[in-house]
Parts: structure tokens; sequence; C-alpha cells
């Protein structure tokens, strides 16, 4: 089933030279058709790294615009190449790209329409070296959120995310943040759709090379998924309505 779908996978990239030659290795092309990479105006060797790879999809952002704005082109592009399913891929080789034919698959054989990669379903993040600090805040968040929004997910600030193409056409990602909290807001749009989400363990490697936010940032990525958790609640309970909550015409 898996190969009667067209699958890209999309690597939303700044300053990612150290470590994507690691992670463009591990992706399982025998079954991924197309690899978009898009760069956020790096400062190092990212685009000449990404072209002595052989990858022919390069997208460059003439200025840095951030996170979120870097998913958007990913996916706009990525659905218009013709994409069935969608994997979203952090470059810094912090997830495995081993775990997506067992993500896809879910999607393929029609069982869930997005699968994501949670680093804290089992041990593994604690194990491959998440900072305590960044643990606790993890769990704290998703607690509010589950609550918030009627959900039982593990985490909802995964880097690992697989979609069909149903869902981001359903939803309205271009109206997100182009910050970090862009992840949190899809999520929010994925359950308010009605989309069922599903999630497999994925172990997690924190090194120095890795991509990470430093404490200010951290505090004000806590409070967009906080104020983006209430605007759900109060749009479900019909209190206001917000436009990136509303759905695609």
């Amino acid at each position: 089933m898996i190969g009667e779908k067209k699958i890209v996978v999309v690597l939303p990239a700044f300053n990612a030279e150290k470590t994507l030659e690691q992670t463009y290795q591990e992706i399982p092309f025998d079954i991924v058709d197309k690899v978009i990479l898009v760069d956020d105006k790096s400062d190092d060797k990212t685009v000449q790294k990404a072209k002595d790879l052989g990858l022919k999809h390069i997208i460059l952002h003439d200025e840095n615009q951030g996170y979120g704005a870097n998913q958007k082109t990913c996916y706009n592009e990525a659905l218009k190449l013709g994409a069935d399913i969608i994997v979203m891929l952090h470059p810094d080789y912090q997830y495995t790209p081993k775990l997506i034919p067992s993500m896809v698959s879910l999607i393929a054989n029609d069982i869930y329409p997005v699968v994501l990669g949670s680093r804290i379903l089992g041990k593994g993040a604690i194990k491959g070296g998440m900072p305590i600090y960044k643990y606790i805040f993890n769990r704290i968040l998703t607690f509010i959120q589950n609550v918030l929004m009627g959900a039982k997910l593990s985490e909802y600030h995964t880097g690992f995310r697989a979609y069909s193409r149903e869902v981001l056409e359903s939803i309205n990602y271009s109206e997100n943040s182009n910050d970090f909290v862009f992840d949190n807001q899809v999520l929010a749009q994925i359950h308010y759709a009605g989309f069922e989400i599903a999630e497999i363990t994925c172990p997690t490697k924190y090194a120095d090379d890795s991509s990470s936010i430093n404490l200010r940032n951290s505090i004000q990525y806590g409070y967009g998924v906080l104020k983006t958790s209430f605007q759900f609640f109060f749009q479900k309970i019909g209190l206001v309505r917000f436009k990136f909550l509303s759905f695609k015409k």
C-alpha cells in the first residue's frame, strides 16, 4: 500500500550543515519519492551541503523568516509536487529517519491521517539526553494542552511528524505563526477539524549540533503554546472564533 502513495519528506533547515548528511543518509529512499529542503537563510553552508548530497529540491529564503514560515514553504511545495503523505523531519539528527516507514504505513493504510514521533513515550527523551528542565517544561505544557483541548497526546512538541495530504489541505496552516508555536497551532487545527492522531515511540539524540531554542525563546514559546490552547478551548465552547482555527474553503 505504501508504494501506491507519493511520499515527500520535508526538511525545514537552519544551520544544519553538520547534521544534514547523517539525517539524509538514513532516509529510506526505497519508499520516499522526493526530499525538499527549505533553508531559512542559514549562516553556515547548509545549502552547499544539500547540493553536495544531491538534493534536487532546495528552496532558499532570502531572509530569515522563522521556523513556522519555513514549514509553510515546505508544505506548499510538497503539495504542489503532488505528495500524498508529507513527513516533516528536523535535519538536526535529533530524530531517526528510520521510523519513516512505520509512520507512513499508518497513513497509507488509512489507519490514522496524522502520526507523531514521540520522544516522551517510553524513555527516549531522558535517555537521549533531553535536558531535565526541557523535559519538565514539556510535561507541564502537554498536561495543560490535553486538558484544554480534550486530547491524550504524550507530547505536542516533537519535530517529527507525518501528515496525509487531506489533513494539510483541510487546515489553515498559512494563518499560523511564523515562529516556533506554528507546530502547536497545527495540532490545534487538526484536533479542531476532528482528525485522529497516532503516536509512535521515537528515540531522540541531543548533541551539541542539535537545534535548540534559548531560555528567552523557550518562555515565549511556552506563552504561545498556552495561548493557542486557550484559543482552542474558547472557540470550542463557542465564546469566540479565531481565523487560524477556521477550515479552508
